[in-house]
């Protein structure tokens, strides 16, 4: 989309105030010119692109920010601006990607029409929430059943991906046209906690998680057990940062399938703290993510941790149907004993 040659008005916008699932305001109103600057709030947001209907889907060659994870006390506030177009007053619909946001009502529009013509503002919001925000058209009752643990198979061939070589069972997976990549921070603040600590990410994304200081691992376990390594799941292995490092170790997971992953910090007590993270969780059902923390700080799950967050794959890589990982690089001169 171009920018237009001589800047309007600015409008702000704040995406997610207070942890709530609204844009603030709900739409407004501007003229071919005009920036609509969007402030994100802590959490993980996204402003994307839709149609009136169907409200939840994005757009094709739509605007989109992917997703913009923002941890408590940021400031200032991460920034995204869209600049209105010259479309002859025509709406213009978005939402929050975010799993489940979209169904609660996180819909925004700039010019919709007045609330007693069919396709206002509020009859946009209606449709978000009447449809769940899962489809164009509304899906038939069921019941929910929880997502099977995931079942590892061995690679059997290579797959050329982002300039480098990804074992694979399956064949190359169909990647998005425009992969985002999402930041996790692991430790941020000495806060035993991973910011944001569930995201949703699609296929052909990857999520880079960034250390810092101390000494913390990002490891692979199932929704049931929490705190215990998945067999042949990834591994970060323990990573020390120094407190006045500058340069931060990564760990990087490509995605291949939507279904959820769930990981721990393996250092002493962290995964009972609740330092636990998912991506894909399905936050509609009892498999979410709230649920699987509790899980993880219940007293009895401190005896099922075991040993294995200090190794690392001797590849380099770890491969499933779910995600292929690729380590980050990072350095440790002066660094003399682990923190911590």
């Amino acid at each position: 989309m171009l920018a237009p040659s001589v800047y309007g008005t600015i409008l702000d916008v704040n995406v997610g105030p207070n942890g709530q699932f609204v844009y603030e305001p709900p739409f407004v109103h501007a003229a071919p010119g005009d920036i609509v600057r969007f402030h994100f709030n802590p959490k993980n947001h996204t402003v994307t692109q839709s149609a009136f209907d169907p409200p939840c889907v994005p757009l094709q060659d739509g605007f989109r920010t992917g997703f913009i994870p923002v941890a408590p006390g940021t400031d200032p506030l991460p920034v995204q601006e869209f600049h209105v177009p010259d479309n002859h007053g025509a709406p213009l619909w978005f939402y929050c990607g975010q799993t489940a946001h979209c169904g609660q009502g996180m819909v925004f529009a700039i010019n919709p029409p007045a609330e007693h013509d069919p396709q206002s503002f509020q009859a946009h919001r209606d449709l978000a929430i009447a449809r769940n925000g899962t489809a164009a058209v509304a899906p038939p009752a069921t019941t929910y059943t929880p997502a099977p643990e995931p079942h590892w198979t061995p690679p059997t061939t290579t797959v050329p991906y982002g300039g480098g070589m990804y074992a694979s069972h399956e064949p190359a997976p169909t990647h998005a046209v425009t992969p985002q990549e999402h930041r996790i921070l692991v430790g941020a603040d000495g806060k035993l906690a991973y910011s944001p600590a569930n995201i949703t990410a699609a296929v052909g994304d990857t999520v880079v998680f960034e250390f810092r200081p101390k000494n913390h691992t990002v490891t692979q376990s199932s929704f049931s057990n929490p705190c215990v390594p998945l067999e042949h799941g990834f591994k970060s292995g323990f990573q020390p940062v120094a407190a006045d490092a500058t340069d931060f170790p990564t760990f990087r997971l490509k995605i291949n399938d939507t279904a959820p992953i769930w990981g721990y910090c393996g250092q002493v007590n962290h995964c009972q703290s609740g330092m636990v993270f998912s991506i894909n969780a399905v936050e509609s059902g009892p498999n979410n993510f709230a649920a699987f923390q509790q899980l993880a700080m219940r007293p009895s799950t401190s005896s099922r941790q075991t040993a294995g967050d200090n190794g690392s794959n001797s590849a380099g890589m770890v491969v499933s149907p779910s995600v292929s990982v690729a380590f980050g690089t990072f350095l440790l001169a002066g660094l003399a004993a682990a923190f911590l």
